[in-house]
């Protein structure tokens, strides 16, 4: 064999080893749930991949026949035209460094890419030797079992979603901290982000409002007002403010009884944060009473639970002219 075709054998055939060696790593290295979510989003790339991934031990004996099979070649090549004992330095060495490890660095960035591009040729490798590469998935199905659903935990999710902050994302900071506290909802509990009863402004039952009681209101500016009994043991009811713009209250008082009031509900001091909002919504309330071993501990609103997720006071004009 004269050395042009030696070295163009050669070449051809640790190409071949190379390419397949590559896209070993690269099929290997790509995450299922991954291609998953690109696909959906609508990357044909990823949906390429993804039915390569999907039967990851037919493809997978279909790359690793064909690799071993330009490998083995290249050994036979370069053993006819050399001694033995450089032929397989040689060989070693150009497999080795073209052929396993260059190409394998490659493809490691840009898998998805790799497998995408030679799906068609992955798919005629391992259908050209189907009475081999068949037999290979099930023996590794058995042995190995199927690619399994890879989840993150709640506090994966975080990192991940931090490591976003402050760099070239689609994501700005204030998303990402958004995301971060919802993330956390299901860790915090309802009295960590409570106003404590001592903190609360409230009523009691046997309540008269008239207009210096109406002007404490107005001065307090709250818009939902608790009514407790004098045990702080029961919450039955409370008072909008709202309610109260159309009524003349100098002309005389009134009993909480005579004024419109609106069914109050009570939530367990352990309640998770994220539980919160079902409860919210099933019950149609921005208030709720918290309470712990049958005795008012305090209340939580929407508002609380939305300060929760975004990380930051939420201060209307009142609070405002307060700090003011």
């Amino acid at each position: 064999m004269n050395i042009i075709t030696l070295i163009s054998t050669s070449t051809l055939l640790i190409t071949g080893s190379a390419v397949c060696s590559g896209l070993n790593v690269a099929l290997l290295s790509l995450d299922l749930q991954d291609l998953r979510r690109k696909t959906k989003l609508g990357d044909m790339q990823a949906k390429r991949a993804l039915a390569i991934r999907r039967n990851v031990h037919f493809y997978l004996s279909g790359i690793l026949l064909t690799n071993v099979t330009f490998a083995s070649a290249t050994s036979v090549v370069l053993g006819d035209a050399l001694s033995g004992v450089w032929a397989v330095i040689i060989s070693t060495l150009l497999l080795v460094t073209l052929a396993e490890i260059t190409p394998q660095a490659i493809a490691v960035s840009r898998a998805k890419h790799a497998i995408s591009f030679f799906s068609p040729l992955i798919r005629f490798v391992s259908y050209a030797a189907y009475p081999i590469t068949k037999p290979l998935e099930f023996l590794l199905n058995a042995i190995v079992g199927k690619t399994a659903a890879t989840l993150h935990s709640r506090h994966e999710l975080g990192l991940l979603i931090s490591e976003h902050l402050g760099k070239n994302s689609e994501l700005d900071d204030d998303e990402v901290e958004i995301v971060q506290g919802a993330l956390q909802l299901s860790e915090k509990r309802v009295h960590e982000i409570m106003t404590p009863i001592k903190h609360t402004y409230y009523l009691f039952e046997g309540d008269i409002i008239d207009a210096q009681k109406v002007d404490e209101l107005k001065e307090y500016n709250y818009s939902r007002i608790p009514i407790f009994d004098k045990k702080l043991t029961k919450c039955r009811r409370f008072l909008v403010l709202k309610d109260l713009v159309d009524i003349d209250f100098d002309e005389r008082s009134y009993t909480l009884d005579e004024l419109k009031t609106h069914e109050a509900k009570t939530v367990g001091s352990m309640t998770a944060l994220d539980t919160m909002f079902r409860k919210f919504i099933a019950a149609k309330k921005h208030i709720m009473i918290v309470e712990r071993d049958k005795k008012i501990i305090g209340i939580v609103t929407v508002e609380d639970l939305v300060e929760e997720i975004i990380g930051h006071e939420i201060e209307d004009e009142s609070d405002a002219e307060k700090h003011a």
